[in-house]
Order: C-alpha cells, then structure tokens, then sequence
C-alpha cells in the first residue's frame, strides 16, 4: 500500500510537469533538429522539369490515346484505348493525376517562393513558362480546368478544392502570364545553369522558346477569336521564336539515366514494358509517306519482324506495310497483303515496327519545334497574318522536321537533295491557299510523331490531315475521334462541386464534348 501511493504520487507529479510545459515546447519535441528546413528551388525546378516527360501519364495519353486516335501508331492490344476509342478511366484521368499532384505543384511552390527575390528572377520566370506549358497541353487535353489555384494547396486551405476556371479564360491568363515571365529574365539574377535541362540556362533561347509557346496558343484559339490571336500571334512572332533546329525546346536527359531522369514515353514505349510489340507504324501514317516519297519512311520504321529479334527484320524501304487501324488480334489476318502472312506466325510482325533508335531513356523529349513554329508562320502568312513568305516558311520547316531526327541518331541524317527534291514534290507554290493549309496540317502531323498530344491538339483544330475514323462495334461513346479525354474519375467524389460546374458548363465530361477553340472538322 505505501509503494502504490508513493507511486501515484510520483505519476501525479510528473503530470503537472508535463502540464506546465507549454504547447510550443511540446510541438517542438516534433521537430528533427538536423533535418534541413528549407530547399533550394532551383532544385525543384529542375526534378519538376525532369518530370514533364513521366512514364505514368506519357504512356497513357501521348501513347495510349493520342497517337492511335491520331493515326501515327496502331495496335489490336485492347490497352492501345486510343485506337478503337474505348475508355479506361485509368488511362484518361492520367495527365491530370499525376501533374497536379507533381509538376504543377512543383512549379507552383517554386512559383510561389522565388516571385519577391529578384536575385531568383530567371528560376522564378523559366517555372512560369513551364506551368503554362503544362496546363496549356491539360487545358487542351480536358477542356476546364484548375488554373488560377492549380497546385497551391500549400498556401491555404481555400485552395484545397479549387475552382475550374473555363478555357477561355485559361488562355487570357496564359498569355498574360507568359509575357510576364518573358519580360522577367534578367541576366544579371542567378544564372539557371546545369540545373536547367532545357537550355542549360541560354536566356536568349528561353525568350524564344516563351514566344514560340504563346504562338501555339495562338493558333489554337484562332477559330475562337480570331481577332486576339492575330494580335498575339503577331507580337510573340516580331518579339522573336525559333530561327532554327539548335532552338528546339527538348527536355534533356542523361545518359545513364535514374529515376526520374529518363525519357518517360520511351520507358513506355519501350524499355519498360515493351509496348511497342504491341505497336506499329499506323497504315495512314506509312501510305501517306509513299504517297508523297518521304524520306522520313526508315527513321520512322525499323522495319518488320520480331522487335525483339534483329535477325528477323525486313528494311526494304518498299517492303514496309503499316497497320491499319481499329483492327484486334481476331481480324488483323484479313488486312496482311497477299504473300506476307506466312513472314512471322505472330500476326502483328507483319507489319512495320517502331524504330528502336528513338525509343532510348535518354533521348530527348519534345517541347516545341523549330519545324511547328514555321509551320505556324506559313499558317499565319496564308491567312494574312505576317508578311513574309508562306512557300519560305513551308519550306523551312519541312526540312527543319526532316533534320531533327539527328538529335535522336546520327543515322537519321537525310540527304540534303533528298529533302529539297521532297519538299519541291508537295507543290506548296503552286497550290491554292485551302490545299496549302491542308499541306502545312499534314506536315504539322508529320512532324509531331514523338509528340502526339500536339498532333492531336493541332488536328482537332485544322481537320488536317483527314483521318477516316475507325469502326468498332465497342467503341465508348460511337466511332469518331474524340474532341478531348475525360477527367481524373477523382474528381467527381474529391472535388463534387467544382467538377459538377464545370461539366455543367462545357456541356459534359464525353469525348464528344468540344474544346472552346474546337470550331469542329
């Protein structure tokens, strides 16, 4: 009895001590000492950069969905969801769960904690341009979206479930903010250097790449508001964008390449799950490159057979055969030419692989062209936009697609006649301004094979090329190309009301629902 109340006593004790101490010192208990309590954010740049080109949502919406529904690829897997359109709520959500809850949220914090230090003006402005980018290709992959709050859940819990703002106003914002930040970069702050993985930290080709993107934008919006995106057009064009292939806005990986460090759409394609067995050079992709003679037919292609197995390919130029789309592993056999099936017993081997030559982790990941800028120049100068010559520009950024697939391998360097003796084959001069349009959409799509959400983007805008949807009778909503991706399914439980209102705005979360550029084709 007298050891159980000296007990209680001494426990009675200790409780008013621990009592006394304050809360702060209590929290504080919390806190590692030796742990760092802040981080440099031009380290959060750069992993936010690296990041653009993930794995996740690269292998889903550029691969999955955009390059079949765009007919640059095919495939009978039922994963390819694009080819057949067939929803997967998994593949579809993609690009907004990840980037929200990584890019955006990266850039957003850098965005955030460097806009007051001018010393961090460069870090500050170069994380502006790059979240626009971002939300300028989720924009045009949803239609409204989370802008003015989208990814800062850090400063305050009204950010928590935020707000989608409508497409129009998103891309008001967007050039306003690029603007800002073009105007921002200052050689005299803190130089953006080797943690820069776009430009090594060249301002002058930041100011170019910052100007090209507010072109893209502008085009994009040309059928909705023709009269502003002449305007910007225009000034982003006299401001000055790309004058060559050394501007081309890649992101930069390392050879050797570590987690995030790598090409994610080739980790897709490739390296990791070797998808590409699954995926082939589409038929309309490889018909329209005989058509027209393009000497792009054996850097796009690595040939038939076994992908897996260098012995068993065919590279003949004029042995190659494209797989058509919307076939399945039951009917593909139908559509083998004559005297091929008996090549390879597995079906899809008879016909025209993937080059492996640009599907290493280390190969560079697109941005933006030089070849899409002149593109869009020859655009502008057709409509009577800019002065300058549409058959020079056309010209120009024929070749510059045809050259920058050297930066993937040097044995992709094309014969310089070849390319002239190409592009006089297209017959841009001579052309009406309809057919010269037509010529600048199907050279846009070309040039846009390992960057087919612009290729998607930019054909939902011009109808160019024209693509015969396929025909299957599981097709999600009917058979046509859908105008846009269903959102992250999250978001109807996460985030009810601000989904509901944005749904309710477009006029529903279908593929058939259009962007508000979308004029239709």
């Amino acid at each position: 009895m007298k050891i159980s109340n000296k007990l209680a006593v001494m426990l009675m004790a200790g409780t008013l001590t621990f009592a006394s101490c304050s809360e702060s010192e209590l929290l504080d208990l919390n806190i590692d000492q030796n742990a760092a309590t802040d981080i440099d954010m031009s380290y959060l740049f750069s992993r936010a950069t690296l990041a653009i080109g993930g794995e996740y949502e690269n292998t889903r919406i550029a691969m999955l969905y955009a390059s079949t529904m765009v007919q640059q690829t095919s495939s009978t897997a039922g994963y390819f969801s694009g080819d057949k359109y067939l929803y997967n709520a998994q593949y579809s959500g993609a690009y907004m769960e990840a980037h929200y809850t990584g890019v955006i949220r990266l850039l957003t914090h850098v965005i955030t904690r460097t806009e007051e230090d001018p010393t961090m003006a460069n870090v500050n402005a170069a994380a502006t341009v790059l979240r626009v980018f971002d939300l300028h290709r989720m924009t045009d992959i949803y239609g409204d979206i989370p802008y003015f709050q989208a990814g800062k859940g850090l400063e305050g819990e009204e950010n928590w479930f935020p707000n989608y703002d409508s497409q129009e106003e998103i891309y008001a914002a967007m050039v306003t903010d690029l603007r800002a930040a073009r105007d921002k970069f200052s050689e005299s702050a803190r130089a953006l250097g080797s943690q820069d993985f776009i430009y090594r930290g060249d301002l002058a080709k930041w100011r170019k790449f910052t100007n090209a993107l507010l072109m893209r934008i502008a085009m994009r919006m040309s059928n909705a508001d023709p009269t502003t995106a002449q305007q910007v057009f225009t000034e982003a064009n006299t401001n000055g964008a790309f004058t060559s292939n050394d501007d081309i806005a890649f992101i930069l990986y390392e050879s050797g390449p570590q987690g995030v460090n790598r090409n994610g759409l080739n980790d897709g394609y490739w390296n990791t799950y070797k998808y590409s067995r699954d995926c082939k050079i589409s038929g309309t992709m490889m018909d329209w490159m005989d058509a027209n003679n393009d000497p792009r037919k054996m850097i796009l292609t690595g040939g038939i057979g076994d992908p897996e197995n260098a012995a068993t390919w065919i590279t003949a130029p004029e042995e190659q055969i494209g797989m058509p789309n919307g076939f399945n592993s039951t009917n593909i056999a139908e559509v083998v030419p004559d005297g091929t099936l008996d090549r390879f017993s597995i079906v899809p081997q008879n016909f025209s692989m993937l080059n492996l030559k640009y599907l290493d982790w280390e190969d560079p990941y697109y941005l933006i062209s030089y070849a899409e800028v002149e593109f869009m120049r020859a655009e502008a100068a057709v409509k009577g936009w800019i002065s300058t010559d549409a058959e020079t520009h056309f010209s120009n950024g024929v070749a510059a697609a045809i050259n920058s697939w050297v930066y993937f391998d040097p044995s992709f360097a094309v014969d310089a006649q070849a390319t002239a003796a190409y592009i006089a084959g297209r017959g841009f001069g001579a052309a009406s301004n309809e057919d010269k349009l037509r010529l600048i959409g199907e050279e846009y799509w070309a040039s846009t094979f390992l960057n087919a959400i612009e290729a998607w983007s930019n054909w939902r805008r011009t109808g160019y090329p024209a693509l015969t949807p396929t025909q299957d009778p599981n097709a999600f909503e009917g058979n046509f190309i859908p105008r846009r991706l269903r959102y992250w399914e999250n978001e109807i439980g996460s985030n009810p009301e601000n989904y509901r209102a944005a749904v309710s705005r477009m006029g529903g979360d279908l593929f058939a629902t259009r962007m508000w550029w979308d004029g239709g084709n």
